[in-house]
């Protein structure tokens, strides 16, 4: 007797998401559009009826947050399994984007605005290489190079390390915090370290942070997070508080003045501590010139 037919597995269920990293910058600090009393990121699924991805985005993040999205670029899609929840019988794609606004737009309840470095603690030279790296960190992962089965492994697990967070000499690259995170999460210690978020929305986070932190250096976005008139210390202060880095101050203002990038108003206007300063605006016809060739905004160090 023939065996009887055997059924195909049924095909698994794919659900896809969008999910945003909306950045804005306030006092000095940079902070990240966060939902579910800060746990997690805006996402919500993607809807036949959607024109398109960056449309569904746009539509989802304005019913959540009450913000009307600005500038925007697609990120990262994840699609990995074990992403930090049960994903039952089905798979998720988060398709994930960067936004960029100013902090003082109002928003709806159960949607905030926090600080990215509490998130990330690691990641913030302002005031010196922060202690929670020598002290927590750098041990930590000595002991998880110490647990490699051979001596290659081990060697190559604390070039890893020095690399990512600029130990033993090595130089620190700011733009390298989304492998800071994943050399963490490899050695099973990220939850120790900040503030943990669900499923992988720290991760996603971390790769908006590291695409914002390289951006800054060839494209003018950063004007995207400064109100529509400033002063060249407060664009010193946000691409700072970006960076996580103290600028030499005559050598960013000297860069910007070479780029054209801003014109004087004719005002003048309270600066920090009080003084007035002369306030400056983003020149429009850099928008377009710059949008083809790109600029450079400085993170050199003070």
């Amino acid at each position: 007797m023939a065996p009887p037919p055997v059924s195909p597995p049924s095909p698994q269920a794919v659900a896809a998401e969008l999910i945003t990293v909306l950045v804005a910058v306030s006092d000095g600090a940079p902070m990240a559009m966060t939902v579910q009393s800060g746990r997690a990121l805006p996402s919500g699924p993607f809807e036949v009826g959607h024109r398109s991805l960056q449309a569904g985005l746009r539509a989802w993040a304005e019913r959540t947050t009450g913000h009307a999205l600005g500038y925007l670029e697609q990120l990262y899609t994840f699609a990995d399994r074990e992403r930090g929840e049960d994903e039952g019988d089905g798979r998720r794609i988060s398709i994930s984007y960067l936004g960029l606004a100013r902090a003082e737009t109002k928003v709806l309840p159960g949607a905030g605005w926090r600080p990215w470095y509490d998130y990330f603690p690691w990641e913030d030279f302002r005031a010196g290489p922060p202690k929670i790296i020598d002290g927590q960190i750098a041990p930590r992962l000595a002991a998880w190079a110490d647990e490699a089965a051979s001596p290659a492994e081990r060697e190559a697990r604390q070039t890893r390390a020095d690399i990512a967070f600029g130990l033993h000499d090595r130089r620190w690259n700011e733009e390298l915090t989304l492998q800071r995170f994943e050399l963490l999460f490899e050695a099973g210690i990220a939850k120790q370290f900040g503030t943990n978020m669900v499923a992988d929305h720290r991760r996603i986070l971390a790769t908006g942070i590291a695409r914002l932190r390289a951006k800054i250096k060839y494209n003018p976005v950063v004007f995207e997070l400064m109100p529509p008139i400033f002063t060249l210390l407060q664009l010193q202060r946000c691409v700072e508080a970006i960076a996580g880095l103290n600028l030499h101050k005559p050598n960013f203002r000297r860069l910007i003045e070479q780029q054209q990038l801003v014109e004087e108003t004719g005002e003048m206007v309270a600066d920090t501590g009080g003084r007035p300063a002369k306030a400056y605006q983003f020149r429009k016809a850099v928008t377009e010139e710059r949008a083809i060739a790109g600029t450079k905004l400085p993170s050199a160090r003070a």
